[in-house]
Order: C-alpha cells, then structure tokens, then sequence
C-alpha cells in the first residue's frame, strides 16, 4: 500500500519517498489459521520494532514470523491472529493497519497529546502505589492514564496527568518542581542504596517501551536476590556466534503470551543491536524465537561479559510485563482521588501492586490491577473478598489467573530441558532454510 504523494514534490523527491515508504501486504487466503502481513521497506535502525509495535498496538499476536533485512532491504512476513485465536475479518480494521505500518517512517503517536508524562522509578514496596496517587491527589492532578511494572524489587512508571480544576496539561515549572520533590522521597523507600527518579516532560512517547527503557537503565536486570517467589518459568536464552557469517545467533524459549515479540525485539534495538534475520515459532503454549544479530557496527557480540548482559536483558524484558498475582478490574466513574482511595484499600488490606493498567474514557475509568500478598504469594480470597467490599463488588471485579502448579505443568509437557534444548537448537538449521524458502534470502552454497 502506497501512501498518496503531494503533487508539490518534484520527480526526485517522489523517488525517495517511495523508497523510504514501506509496502504492506495483509492476505486472508494464504494461511488457514492466521491472517499474514507482509511489510517491505528500505533498511534502516529500528524499523523492526516499528513494525511489531503497530502490530501489538492492534492487540495482535504473532504466531509465526520471518524476518530479513540482508542489504539495503527489509522484509518482515507475520502470521498474526486475534487475542481469541482468529483471523482478522473486520476490513476497516485491516485497512487502518495497513495505513498505520506504511507510514511508520512518517507518523508520531499523539494519544497522549496535552498531557503531562510523569515518569517514576524506585523500591517497589506494599502501599507504593498508594502513596503516589495520594501525592499526585494531593497536589491536584488528574491521572488520566498510567501503566506501572514492578521486576526484581523495582517499579517504573508512566503516569499521564492533567490539572484537576481546568482539566490542561501541567505547565508551571514551579509546580512540576513541587510535584518531583514530594515523589521522590516516596519513591526511594528507606533502603534504597541509589536515588529515586522522578522526570516530568511534555514528550510523546509509546508507553511501553518507554517503560522498557526505564527499567533497562535501572538495570532492573541485576537485581535477582529479590525476585517474588511467584515468579516461574525463566525464560531460557542462549547467545552464541555464527564465526564464518559474522553473526551472533539468540535463542529464547519461553511461555507464549501477547506482545512477546515486541518485548524482545525492544530490548535488542535499545541495546543497539540490528536484527538481519530472525524467525519466530509457536507451538501450543510456547514460543520459540531466534534472532541473527550483530552491532550497529556490523560486528558479533566479542566477548562473554557481553553475552551473560544479553541473556539478562532478554530475560528481564520478558518477565518484566509477566502477570502475577489476581487481575482485578475497576470500572467506575472517574472522580478525585479514586485510585488513591482503591490502592489504600489494596495496602490496608496487605496487598501488593505488581502491575497496573489505569485508564479513563470521558467520565468513566478502567483499571486493570495485579495483586499478592505482601511477600509476592497468592492472595488469600477472603481478602480479596473483603476489598471487594469495601470498594463494591459491583465495580469491583475478579479474575483469578491460572494456578501456579498448572502452568508447571504445562512447561514440563512442552519438553523444557534436554528436550527443550534440542527443539531451539533445531530452529537454528531451520531459520535460513525457512527465509530462503520464502525468497528473503539468497542461497549460499
């Protein structure tokens, strides 16, 4: 799909726009279970994630894809597929995505536009949360839409806000400095041995690689002493050299779940890294991915410092969005000090916030809470029972996540070990045999 060029441009200019416009494709037909979408394009840093950024912002999950970008050229083919497992059928919605992947290069997201970007890092801790919004409530700001992770003892947070009297962005420098100094105690907690960072810009940003980037450069990765003793299933990276094509070769194994791709593929661009070839594979409830990477430079990971920083980068960016713990969802009218007063319900209550989803549309608010006990375990149900009514099981509502010993299971069912190993050192010979096939890739025998 071409966009439409202005008839000002002159005929050298048409050239390089159509050059740097990428070419979408979405077909229903040739794949029976999975809608593909195919994106070419001149090469450049950073294109793949842009392309798998529109693809997880339409709530999307890749089944399989194959990537290259040998040359001067980039060719991505995805086999995408609803959150329900199904084909893509509403038109307008394919033709949106389309428009949305052949202007990657030219278009900025303005959702967030005449808002306030509050980012925060610290010691995550039980009633962190509370106090925040009790602050931000305090200091008359409106929180519009906010997401929080917590990994490894840390949290990181975007919060979106408005003045809660005139309903505009937040512009007082006085004000912004008040707003930063009132956090920033909260944040540090009283052992943390680094400062707390609190920043406030009128920047547009995609919220979650944001967070990646927040996380990564608290190095979030480090810190394994802590981890909630929920957390299962450490995703299994491997790194090593192809010698003879000057690549280094990444393997991850891990459970599937949405927007796992893009978790990766974050990570690896932000890291400086360039994808040239990669593939991707799902099979029941595990993924498979392996990628052909090498410096901005053209050079292969030198050295096994190096190596051992890739793996916990990649296993950190996986387990940072992990979803521990009970979802809870509150749909409710959107007034002063509404999360305030939910996440000081959560803290008398004992439980912890491990991640959070928070949004508003016109007077209305969904959100989308995380929750443990205080040391990271399951939540008792009479506890969650009392929360519910004390904040009203009509709003309030629970969705417990699978158990724990299930999910064991599933992962040992899946051949993880021994076996495990053999299937991603299997995917290494299939990779270049799979991008030839689809013709992204010359022969070199």
């Amino acid at each position: 799909m071409m966009m439409e060029l202005s008839p000002c441009l002159n005929e050298f200019d048409k050239l390089l726009f159509r050059m740097d416009t990428p070419r979408v494709a979405i077909d229903n037909a040739v794949c029976p279970d999975a809608t593909v979408v195919k994106v070419d394009s001149a090469r450049k840093h950073g294109i793949l994630l842009e392309a798998v950024q529109v693809i997880t912002d339409f709530d999307l999950s890749v089944k399989k894809a194959y990537i290259s970008s040998d040359g001067r050229w980039f060719m991505d083919v995805f086999h995408v597929t609803d959150l329900n497992g199904n084909k893509l059928k509403d038109e307008s919605v394919i033709s949106y995505m389309e428009q949305s992947l052949g202007s990657i290069h030219f278009t900025k997201s303005c959702e967030y536009k005449g808002l306030t970007a509050l980012e925060l890092t610290g010691t995550d801790r039980v009633g962190l949360l509370s106090e925040v919004f009790a602050v931000l409530a305090d200091m008359h700001c409106n929180v519009v839409d906010a997401k929080v992770w917590t990994h490894n003892g840390r949290i990181a947070s975007l919060i979106y806000l408005k003045d809660c009297d005139s309903g505009c962005q937040i512009e007082d420098s006085q004000r912004i400095r008040k707003i930063e100094s009132r956090l920033r105690p909260v944040l540090k907690g009283d052992n943390d041995i680094r400062s707390a960072k609190t920043t406030v810009s009128m920047a547009v940003t995609h919220t979650e690689r944001r967070l990646h980037q927040m996380m990564f450069a608290d190095r979030d990765y480090e810190r394994t002493a802590s981890t909630s003793p929920m957390m299962y299933d450490t995703p299994d990276v491997t790194v090593q050299n192809w010698t003879e094509r000057e690549y280094s070769i990444v393997n991850v194994q891990c459970k599937d779940r949405p927007k796992l791709l893009f978790d990766v593929v974050c990570t690896l661009t932000d890291m400086e890294y360039v994808v040239f070839h990669a593939t991707v594979q799902t099979q029941g409830s595990r993924a498979y991915l392996e990628f052909y990477i090498r410096h901005n430079d053209g050079t292969p990971i030198d050295s096994d410092a190096e190596r051992q920083r890739v793996i916990q980068c990649l296993q950190a960016s996986i387990q940072r969005r992990a979803s521990q713990g009970v979802r809870l969802e509150l749909y409710a009218k959107d007034r002063r000090c509404l999360l305030a007063d939910v996440t000081r319900t959560f803290r008398e209550n004992g439980l912890n916030v491990t991640r959070a989803e928070i949004s508003t549309t016109g007077d209305m608010a969904l959100n989308i809470f995380y929750v443990t006990d205080a040391e990271g375990y399951p939540a008792d149900p009479k506890t969650i029972a009392a929360v519910q009514e004390k904040i009203g099981a009509d709003c309030l509502k629970v969705k417990e996540l699978p158990l724990i010993n299930q999910q064991k299971t599933e992962r040992s069912e899946a051949g993880v070990g021994v076996g495990g190993a053999m299937l991603l050192s299997s995917l290494g010979s299939l990779v270049m045999k799979n991008l030839y096939n689809l013709g992204l890739i010359r022969s070199y025998s």
